[in-house]
């Protein structure tokens, strides 16, 4: 069974404000506007230090069940589902696959992420396994995972069933077009409708935290500069003037 359609882009300066935002601030900052646990649990960075924020093409798999998807017709490239999310990509793009925790099924090898990469994709958010991890590290790629796996697309408990579609990644709620805001902390999704609120949240947050941070390494009382006090506050007001804020 085949579900696939396009996704709604947001739009870029969103994307380009939210990069400049930790994983960590994200998910407090979406704490506070009603989203109780963004973060989609599971997956981990498989490749440190990197970061990645964009909108999410989303891939579905379900238990696989002979008399919907038997063996030989997996064998026919076009029936691979897992192929038609990357014929979505655009630059900048983030692919989530829930691939229902499956530890034994490689959801992508170093082929298929070589194209994705080549398409302008950013990384791979998967509640499951890549294969070809040697290769595929060296992509340039973000890759969050739960493992890895030397088996192939055929030696699989699962199937490739919607592309497009809401997901439950990690059993967190993925919507295609939801905002990825991915570092080593994790991975937090961003409902779309939110995006423009918790970018200017959580920007004062990101901005009040740097003030903060420098005062501590100075010595400064942890009491009074975190989080900040009213009295600590107007320091942190001037010192935003001083920086042309």
């Amino acid at each position: 069974m085949i579900e696939t359609q396009d996704i709604e882009r947001p739009p870029k300066e969103l994307i380009e404000g939210l990069s400049n935002i930790a994983s960590a601030t994200t998910s407090g900052e979406l704490k506070k506007l009603g989203v109780s646990n963004p973060q989609i649990l599971g997956p981990v960075s498989w490749t440190p230090g990197k970061k990645i924020v964009g909108p999410a093409l989303t891939l579905q798999f379900m238990p696989k069940r002979e008399d919907l998807h038997q063996s030989g017709e997996y064998s026919g490239p076009e029936r691979q589902l897992h192929r038609h999310v990357l014929y979505h990509t655009q630059p900048g793009d983030i692919v989530v696959v829930d691939a229902r925790g499956d530890m034994s099924s490689g959801i992508f090898g170093e082929m298929m992420l070589t194209y994705f990469k080549g398409q302008g994709g950013l990384g791979v958010i998967i509640d499951g396994c890549i294969r070809d991890y040697p290769q595929a590290k060296d992509l340039g790629l973000g890759l969050w995972l739960k493992g890895t796996t030397p088996n192939f697309h055929t030696q699989t408990n699962i199937f490739p069933f919607g592309v497009n579609v809401p997901i439950a990644c990690g059993n967190t709620l993925v919507m295609p077009g939801d905002i990825i805001v991915a570092d080593d902390d994790g991975v937090v999704v961003v409902p779309i409708k939110l995006a423009p609120q918790l970018l200017e949240k959580a920007s004062e947050h990101a901005e009040w935290e740097e003030f903060s941070r420098m005062k501590l390494e100075q010595g400064g009382d942890l009491r009074k500069y975190y989080p900040l006090t009213d009295e600590a506050r107007v320091e942190y007001e001037e010192w935003r003037k001083e920086q042309g804020g």
